[in-house]
């Protein structure tokens, strides 16, 4: 379930809005519960070749960008997750 983006920059990062963002990232919210765990996002960190080390980068990720503290992201706090990818993630969130 590889990110599905238009194209790579210059340096490397994969290109995409924030609605494609949001869409890949719901395909792993495997309890359908519209908010993501931090197994389901050590699971898309690991398809999207995040390395190694997957559950413990997706534990400080729900740390830093968890802003009402429920241990999961949701809607709400998904443009949150988008800028972290953007800094940790080899991802640029395309404005359109």
């Amino acid at each position: 379930m590889a990110i599905k983006t238009r194209a790579y920059s210059v340096d490397g990062k994969r290109e995409m809005t924030i609605d494609e963002f949001k869409r890949w990232l719901k395909k792993f919210d495997d309890d359908k519960d519209g908010r993501i765990s931090r197994d389901e996002l050590a699971d898309a960190i690991r398809v999207s070749n995040g390395g190694w080390f997957t559950s413990r980068k997706s534990k400080r990720i729900i740390r830093s960008v968890d802003a009402n503290g429920s241990g999961f992201i949701d809607d709400n706090e998904m443009k949150t997750l988008a800028e972290f990818a953007e800094k940790h993630l080899k991802v640029r969130i395309l404005h359109w």
